[in-house]
């Protein structure tokens, strides 16, 4: 606490009186134990951020039949050719690769494809979109990717590599 502490200066001059000049001391005791709640109040009362996690559905080995195989008419294929270029096709039909770019086009393509499919099939959950990256794709591009996936409502999609002939035709 606060306290104060007087002390009588002595005056060798007898003719004039002085008044009594007093020092003071405080102690900040108290004030470096509040800081010290404070601190350990808020050390136990927050809580870190869990990080999210993305699910993806990556394929199966070879040997081990995969459930996930569908129907040409059901899948699409976007090669990631670069940093501002999709290429795209149909089921197997990589002769006839389309290309469009991230911004607006790549959500329209897979919004066309999920239409059709409704058309066709009754559910745009059967949709099976394919994402292969080339090796001049950028790691910001897949998850752009992965992104659209999700705001697009995409229920099955795989992140494989680029096949050599897929990587010749979209160099193109």
């Amino acid at each position: 606490m606060a306290e104060m502490q007087s002390q009588q200066l002595q005056q060798k001059n007898k003719g004039v009186k002085r008044s009594k000049k007093l020092s003071t001391r405080v102690d900040l005791t108290p004030m470096v134990d509040l800081g010290f709640l404070l601190i350990t109040f808020f050390v136990f009362t927050t809580s870190l951020s869990k990080p999210k996690v993305m699910a993806l559905n990556l394929p199966q080995d070879k040997n081990i039949k995969d459930s996930s195989v569908s129907q040409e008419s059901k899948t699409l294929s976007l090669i990631l050719k670069d940093d501002k270029t999709v290429g795209y096709y149909y089921g197997t039909d990589m002769q006839h690769m389309q290309f469009t770019n991230y911004a607006t086009g790549l959500r329209n393509v897979i919004i066309k494809k999920q239409q059709e499919v409704t058309r066709r099939y009754g559910k745009p959950d059967d949709l099976m979109v394919l994402i292969k990256p080339t090796d001049k794709a950028t790691y910001g591009k897949v998850v752009e990717t992965l992104d659209e996936m999700l705001i697009t409502n995409v229920k099955i999609y795989m992140l494989l590599e680029a096949t050599v002939q897929e990587a010749a035709i979209a160099q193109k």
